[in-house]
């Protein structure tokens, strides 16, 4: 049976993706300092683990996660509030596949998409 899901995305350098998602997002660290080349974050109940990719190309990264939510309107204004710059593209709105979404891209541009139905 599968009970969870947590994507693992590449980032460049741990110290900025921590403090990215730790104090621009609010989510706190698991699992410690003790592994150099690997992060992992958690908020609620959403974990995401990252590996260390020296080598990426921020332009040529497609990574991509898409979280659901149920507070999408909280959350933006939260966000907004504490001067996160969400994705040119990616305002909250309403998209014809009933989600209300919105957008941002981390420092390794990965796209991180935050959902709730309507």
């Amino acid at each position: 049976m599968l009970t969870a899901i947590h994507p693992k995305i590449p980032m460049r350098n741990k110290a900025i993706t921590q403090d990215y998602y730790l104090n621009k997002l609010g989510f706190h660290e698991m699992g410690g300092p003790g592994f150099p080349e690997y992060l992992m974050v958690k908020k609620d109940q959403i974990e995401i683990h990252f590996f260390l990719f020296k080598e990426l190309d921020p332009k040529e990264n497609y990574g991509q996660i898409y979280i659901r939510t149920d507070a999408i309107d909280a959350l933006y204004k939260s966000l907004i509030a504490d001067k996160v710059q969400i994705h040119p593209n990616g305002p909250l709105q309403l998209k014809p596949w009933g989600q209300k979404e919105f957008s941002l891209l981390d420092p390794d541009n990965n796209l991180i998409t935050f959902g709730q139905a309507i």
